[in-house]
């Protein structure tokens, strides 16, 4: 496996673990665990994407981690 190939399955691979937790309900969706694994996969898959020059995975990746940076700055809501 190239470089790339190893950058874009470990993003991936957490964006999938953060969302088999939540589903299995050991992971809530606000949890701060939910929010990294989200911002740092979608980085590192838009990273993998932008080195196999694909820029439709690119803007996904890269809006999910965007979307993920601003749910993990912005204040907690209450319950």
């Amino acid at each position: 496996m190239s470089f790339a190939d190893w950058i874009g399955s470990v993003g991936v691979s957490m964006l999938l673990l953060a969302f088999v937790l939540n589903l299995s309900r050991r992971l809530r969706a606000g949890s701060l665990a939910y929010r990294l694994l989200n911002l740092c996969g979608a980085s590192l898959a838009c990273y993998a994407s932008t080195l196999i020059d694909y820029p439709p995975f690119v803007v996904l990746e890269g809006v999910w981690a965007l979307a993920a940076l601003v749910a993990l700055v912005r204040p907690p809501v209450a319950a």
